[in-house]
């Protein structure tokens, strides 16, 4: 932990900022200098993350030792392949891999090693994980983090906006090398090394077959009118933010999305004394609001959609207590477990061992109880080697102790 005094800003990126590469002339003069670099390669992406639809990157920047760094605008260059080949069987360093790994893949840019400072720093206990605390704390630089939600869709990107995301990647080589020593020392380093296989190994979850139910401030709708009303309002704000690549919400906010369907506004004047319609983007399409409202009021009971269905998890655990009282006495023993062992390895609950598989593994426990059958089933439920190696026992040890006390 660096003292507060010694903190030094971190102003200007060493060589100067990069000139942003946007050619396929200058990506190849990159792609040679990347090769010819030795060690990790550092790695970030900027996304419009509340301004686009998409998730894609806006920019990527990259850094290595005898290569400098490189600000590649993947708008122009969307095409990385070249660049992913050349750095075949080098070490990614990312931080919050899982971020921005996928809008990497997009520009066909695949790490097949990876280190990850933020998880790197979860298993060492480090209590705040963001880049710019973790940099401050470690190295003892402060890094402006000014434009982390800013438009990167934006061209021409402002030169200060240049300035930091060089900065973001000037020093995550240097941390990652501090961070690598400590996980070493600490001996957690396969640990860490199991994670980062588990982020690079992960494949994204199929679409969700209702997604207009995550809508924000949904569960203040009680009819079944209502819900098609959200049903009918998030599908049409979907094709248009999809069209125009705007967040959704800019064209229309959740709470506007609600409101229409407590209120079920039946005129142009009534819907727009809801004031998110009144905003520009919506307004644009006050006839098209209006007839999905009429839509959903239309629609046969029979078409409605049904309160949403349990999934194939167990119940949220504030509920167990009603719902299966032996239960939630096995997933508060199990908790206070996996507390004290996380607590013993100064690291997040979280990261020691995932919740859901707890809350699964109590739910339904194996018919007999024991270390055997405990592992196996967190290995069902996706933890890794080292985790069930630390939780397995005591987590066995802690149910059979309830069952000799005939708790459950």
């Amino acid at each position: 932990m660096t003292d507060e005094t010694t903190v030094i800003p971190l102003l200007e990126p060493r060589e100067g900022i990069p000139p942003v590469i946007e050619d396929s002339a200058s990506l190849a003069r990159v792609v040679r200098a990347f090769a010819e670099g030795t060690g990790p390669v550092a790695v970030d992406a900027e996304r419009a993350s509340g301004y686009r639809y998409s998730g894609r990157a806006y920019l990527v920047q990259l850094r290595r030792v005898g290569a400098g760094s490189a600000l590649i605008d993947p708008i122009r260059c969307p095409d990385l392949s070249e660049l992913d080949a050349a750095l075949d069987g080098a070490e990614v360093v990312l931080h919050a891999a899982s971020q921005d790994l996928p809008c990497l893949a997009e520009v066909g840019f695949h790490p097949q090693e990876l280190f990850d400072t933020e998880l790197a720093g979860r298993l060492l206990g480090y209590e705040r994980v963001g880049l710019g605390l973790m940099v401050e704390n470690v190295l003892g630089f402060r890094l402006e983090k000014g434009h982390s939600a800013a438009d990167w869709s934006t061209r021409p990107l402002p030169e200060d906006w240049l300035r930091y995301a060089a900065l973001d990647v000037e020093v995550l080589i240097e941390l990652r090398d501090v961070l690598h020593e400590e996980l070493r020392s600490s001996g957690k380093l396969a640990w860490a090394q199991e994670e980062f296989a588990s982020v690079l190994a992960h494949k994204a979850p199929a679409p969700r077959s209702d997604p207009w139910r995550r809508t924000s401030g949904i569960h203040k709708v009680r009819s079944l009118r209502g819900l098609a009303v959200v049903r009918e309002l998030w599908t049409l704000r979907d094709g248009l933010a999809r069209e125009s690549d705007v967040a959704p919400g800019r064209v229309l906010p959740d709470s506007a999305i609600v409101t229409a369907a407590l209120e079920l506004p039946r005129t142009t004047k009534a819907l727009t004394e809801i004031p998110p319609f009144t905003g520009r983007s919506a307004r644009r399409h006050l006839r098209d609001w209006l007839a999905a409202i009429g839509t959903a009021r239309s629609l046969p009971d029979s078409e409605l959609p049904q309160p949403s269905t349990p999934g194939d998890g167990p119940p949220p655990a504030n509920r167990w207590m009603d719902r299966d009282p032996v239960a939630a006495r096995r997933l508060a023993a199990a908790r206070t477990v996996v507390a004290a062992l996380a607590d013993e390895h100064h690291m997040p609950a979280e990261n020691l061992i995932q919740p859901d598989a707890v809350r699964r593994l109590t739910w339904e426990p194996p018919a007999v109880i024991d270390d055997g059958t405990v592992a196996a089933r967190l290995r069902e439920l996706g933890a890794r080697e080292w985790q069930i190696g630390l939780t397995a026992h005591p987590i066995a040890k802690a149910l059979l102790r309830l069952e000799l006390k005939g708790q459950v």
